[in-house]
Formats: C-alpha cells, sequence, structure tokens
C-alpha cells in the first residue's frame, strides 16, 4: 500500500499543534498568580457573551467534557469568580454567570497576557498575523463541526 500521507498536512498541524502548545505555556505563565488558562477562558468567555449559560453549554463550547468543566466552574464560585445559580424552572439545570470579582480577575489576567502576546504580534508582524488569521478561523470552523 502506497503512502497516503499528505506532507503539506502533516506540516501544517505539526505547526499548529507546537504553535498552541507553546502559547499555552506561555501565556500560562504570565497569567496571574492561583489562576490557570481554563480559568482565564470561562471567565473570557463569559465577558464576551454577557449573559448566562449552563455548565453544559459551557463544556460544549470549550470541548471538555462536563465533568471537567464542572471541576472548573466549582474552583471559579469558590474564588468568587462566578455566579452559580439552579434553574427556576428544571431544578437539575444550573447556570454561570461571570461575578464582578470574576471580571476583575478576568481583566487583570487580559492585562498580564496582552503583553507577552502583542510583542509576538509585533514582531512576527501585524500585516503577517492579520493575513493570517482568516486561514486559521476557517481551519477552526471546519474542525469545529464535528
Amino acid at each position: 500500500m502506497a503512502d497516503q500521507t499528505d506532507p503539506l498536512a502533516v506540516v501544517l498541524f505539526s505547526e499548529v499543534f507546537m504553535a498552541g502548545q507553546l502559547a499555552r505555556n506561555r501565556v500560562s505563565r504570565a497569567l496571574p498568580k492561583g489562576m490557570e488558562l481554563s480559568h482565564f477562558s470561562v471567565l473570557n468567555h463569559l465577558a464576551h457573551v454577557n449573559a448566562e449559560r449552563s455548565p453544559a453549554q459551557l463544556a460544549e463550547a470549550f470541548h471538555v467534557t462536563r465533568g471537567a468543566m464542572t471541576n472548573t466552574l466549582a474552583k471559579l464560585e469558590w474564588a468568587g469568580h462566578v455566579h452559580i445559580r439552579p434553574d427556576w424552572d428544571d431544578a437539575r439545570r444550573k447556570f454561570v454567570s461571570i461575578s464582578p470579582s470574576g471580571r476583575a480577575a478576568r481583566d487583570a489576567a487580559l492585562a498580564a497576557i496582552t503583553p507577552v502576546v502583542g510583542e509576538i504580534v509585533r514582531a512576527v508582524g501585524a500585516d503577517k498575523v492579520r493575513g493570517a488569521l482568516p486561514v486559521l478561523r476557517e481551519i477552526r470552523a471546519m474542525l469545529g463541526e464535528d
């Protein structure tokens, strides 16, 4: 059987995976003490949507298990960064919203990571980054369809 490996696909995904891992590591180190990347991601999402979400909706949005999301939400609730309330119509469900403390923590984290990410954008060049974004968004959309 002939080798069916597409060299361009292998190189593309190798670069995407490695860049993603290195970016996560660098951003994680820049986050305020005690904040994990998963915490920042959830707080940032809730700040952007500016609406309540169920733990199941959050798990789906981040492509993680409900158990993993429940663990992250428990830590965020303990820190006072999110409010979790029961669904008044269905006691089995819950809703999550960002608290004022969570918004402040998200803003502090954003302030801490912006220089790190900005340095990379400046080094690569804003025009190159803008040019890469449509391709990266298209790849993300295609991967998110499943």
